[in-house]
């Protein structure tokens, strides 16, 4: 089974959100970042290509009949770019295709994103993800924490390779035992369309074709070196300072030291910038294509940051390191200001 992790319980901190303060103060320092604040219009068009090009390669897919061929281009190519779609998902869920008072055309953009996966996913994303901005790492509210399930279960080597392995499956779970959301008229659409596209595809190119996209979606979102930015991005991998010392940088207040990790490597290329992730919890109205532009304007407040360089290695190091874990991440403590302000949403 391996080694059992050590934590016996998540790191509790204080209970202002330090995105918001981070915000703030390097507005106050920076008022430029306020241009960075607006629509790419590349980033429609990037998607649209990405879908057609998931949509054309299924003529070249419905021909292969060998197993080896159909897995090893499910990994490598049909895999990456459905996880790069969910990846602009998440762009859109903040309104980046077509700005942020297109509430419409954007959710309609979406479920169009949405068609290479085989699972309709977009609208319920959507809704659960704005409250992991909202409700960072609070108690019972922020929908992205690991529920009680997880820190009791998959607490070893093996368990925790499982966990990766099984990741779809929990980060699509975790909200529903969190705050249970009945369906909406748009999301009846988004799964009504998600069906006729993939009886669509069905009768032209085969059922196994189906069966090809939904489980391209899952393996790439599973044991795949793009999935290590679930882990990166909010789990506690470090062990010493909180920050790297910098004796060229001011020195970020202990309380503006995110709960929140940022990764600058390649993989960024591919995946909508997903990496930038204290820069997107900062601004989440940036669009990604600008998040590394914020990163060199505000320099002070991200180089004396921790950062990870490699997926792969926070994906080993989560699995075989036994300070990893469920419990490896931030949280902060419940409170009624967030009860009120839950109510209202």
């Amino acid at each position: 089974m391996g080694a059992k992790v050590s934590r016996a319980d998540f790191t509790w901190v204080g209970s202002d959100e330090p995105h918001a303060t981070r915000r703030r103060l390097i507005l106050e320092k920076h008022p430029e970042v306020k241009k960075l604040m607006r629509t790419d219009p590349s980033f429609k068009w990037l998607v649209t290509s990405l879908v057609t090009i998931q949509i054309l390669s299924l003529f070249f897919i419905s021909r292969i009949e060998s197993f080896a061929i159909l897995f090893l281009l499910s990994y490598c190519f049909t895999g990456v770019i459905n996880h790069s779609l969910t990846l602009a998902i998440h762009e859109i869920s903040h309104r980046q295709a077509f700005g942020q008072t297109a509430v419409l055309s954007n959710k309609l953009f979406g479920i169009f994103a949405n068609l290479p996966l085989a699972i309709p996913m977009f609208v319920a994303f959507k809704n659960y993800h704005l409250e992991h901005h909202v409700y960072l790492s609070v108690d019972m509210l922020d929908p992205d924490l690991p529920t009680e399930f997880e820190t009791k279960v998959f607490t070893t080597t093996f368990t925790k390779l499982i966990f990766v392995i099984l990741q779809p499956l929990f980060y699509t779970l975790r909200p529903l035992f969190r705050r249970y959301k009945p369906p909406t008229a748009m999301d009846m659409l988004n799964i009504v369309v998600q069906l006729l596209f993939n009886i669509l595809v069905g009768t032209i190119f085969g059922w196994h074709v189906v069966v090809y996209l939904f489980f391209s979606t899952l393996i790439a979102l599973g044991l795949h070196p793009l999935t290590g930015h679930f882990i990166s991005e909010h789990y506690i991998m470090h062990e010493d300072e909180p920050r790297v010392k910098n004796p060229n940088l001011e020195q970020i207040p202990d309380s503006l030291v995110p709960q929140t990790y940022s990764y600058y490597g390649p993989l960024n290329l591919i995946t909508f910038n997903v990496g930038y992730h204290v820069e997107h919890h900062d601004f989440p109205s940036i669009p990604a294509s600008k998040l590394p532009m914020l990163k060199r304007m505000a320099p002070e407040f991200y180089d004396n940051l921790h950062y990870h360089t490699s997926w792969v290695k926070v994906l080993y190091q989560y699995v075989t390191d036994p300070r990893a874990g469920p419990y490896a991440r931030s949280k902060r403590p419940y409170q009624e200001p967030f009860l009120d302000k839950f109510k209202r949403n």
